[in-house]
């Protein structure tokens, strides 16, 4: 089985994780899988709570970036993995995982998917997705409050603290790396089907 693997990055709330099911939706031909970066912070169980919450999370070196290269290689293998699964509200790695099956296509969506050379080199498409701080910000607002448990002040005080920093530091740089920039997220149709279109095309090379 051919196995094609998409990086989508950008910073909090820029819509990569919207891009990502749009691809994946006009894929329906194919089998898809998306990982989010997300799920591979490293645990911090072993630290109280108030130790947790100080801890830069926007951070390269936040990431268990070691298991997520083992595992999307396992997957380009056409091999399953166990993904884990993270608790935002806590700040710990779960003791159960997920199985994820070997796809066809494989996305992986992130702050720091273009960031880390060694995840860089596991991808077969770069896609950066650029949209304005202030648009990115208050989409960060709303999920943070609605599915991190997170207070509103919680999030401006990170943001304004941390987030903003990173975001100029590590996740704007990378954009450098990307063979494609989307502007709007998943909003931008054209750059969608143009997305599409490229990886219908490397899978009928492929196939030759």
């Amino acid at each position: 089985m051919n196995v094609m693997s998409m990086g989508i990055a950008g910073g909090t709330g820029s819509g990569k994780t919207t891009v990502a099911k749009a691809v994946s939706r006009h894929l329906s031909e194919e089998s898809v899988v998306i990982i989010s970066q997300d799920m591979y912070y490293l645990d911090k169980s072993h630290l109280p709570m108030e130790e947790r919450e100080k801890i830069n999370y926007d951070h390269p070196d936040a990431f268990d970036t070691d298991l997520l290269t083992r595992q999307l290689a396992s997957l380009r293998a056409g091999k399953s993995v166990e993904r884990p699964i993270y608790c935002f509200a806590t700040h710990t790695r779960l003791k159960e995982t997920l199985l994820i099956k070997p796809a066809r296509v494989i996305i992986l969506e992130g702050i720091m998917v273009l960031a880390n050379p060694e995840v860089r080199d596991l991808l077969d498409i770069k896609i950066f997705v650029d949209t304005d701080p202030d648009v990115r910000f208050i989409r960060r607002l709303s999920r943070d409050i609605k599915e991190r448990g997170r207070s509103v002040q919680s999030v401006i005080d990170q943001y304004l603290k941390i987030v903003r920093l990173m975001h100029m530091e590590f996740v704007e740089p990378s954009k450098r790396f990307a063979d494609i920039i989307v502007p709007e997220g998943g909003f931008n149709k054209v750059a969608i089907d143009l997305i599409v279109t490229k990886i219908r095309s490397i899978f009928h090379e492929t196939e030759k």
